[in-house]
């Protein structure tokens, strides 16, 4: 068990990505690094806007058109479920510091819905979430709660 406060995490995850892994370290847990929590793979869109991408796409959608030499949305849900499965053999609550729209595919795969989902669920930079249960289903307990 990882010890933090008040809370004990029975896996500590997070993205090798570095702004990750940093935020991880600097909220003082030691992690294991965790390749199927690196943010969405952009592919030739990485470093564009959405509004640049528009220009040279009309109505595009990262949630529905994906990226040219990237990820769509089902690999992302892949990579999310394969999290969800690694976190369910783990004792005790576990700990995932990744990316925004990575995070957001891991929220709609454990409420059981399909990975565009997702898109529903805004994520602010920083924010903690807590997923459980309520009895046996699998729940939003905290979510975009902000620095105490």
């Amino acid at each position: 068990m990882r010890e933090h406060g008040l809370t004990r995490f029975g896996l500590v995850l997070t993205s090798p990505l570095r702004r990750a892994a940093e935020t991880c370290a600097l909220a003082g847990f030691g992690a294991e690094l965790e390749p199927d929590l690196m943010e969405w793979d952009y592919g030739d869109y990485e470093g564009l806007t959405t509004a640049e991408i528009r220009q040279l796409q009309p109505g595009w959608s990262l949630w529905e058109d994906g990226v040219p030499v990237g990820e769509r949305v089902s690999d992302v849900g892949r990579r999310a479920d394969r999290v969800l499965e690694r976190a369910s053999g783990s004792e005790g609550d576990v700990l995932c510091v990744a990316h925004g729209h990575l995070l957001r595919v891991l929220a709609a795969r454990w409420l059981g819905l399909p990975p565009v989902a997702g898109r529903l669920l805004l994520l602010r930079p920083g924010a903690i979430s807590v997923l459980g249960w309520d009895y046996e289903w699998p729940a939003i307990e905290v979510w975009n709660r902000g620095p105490d």
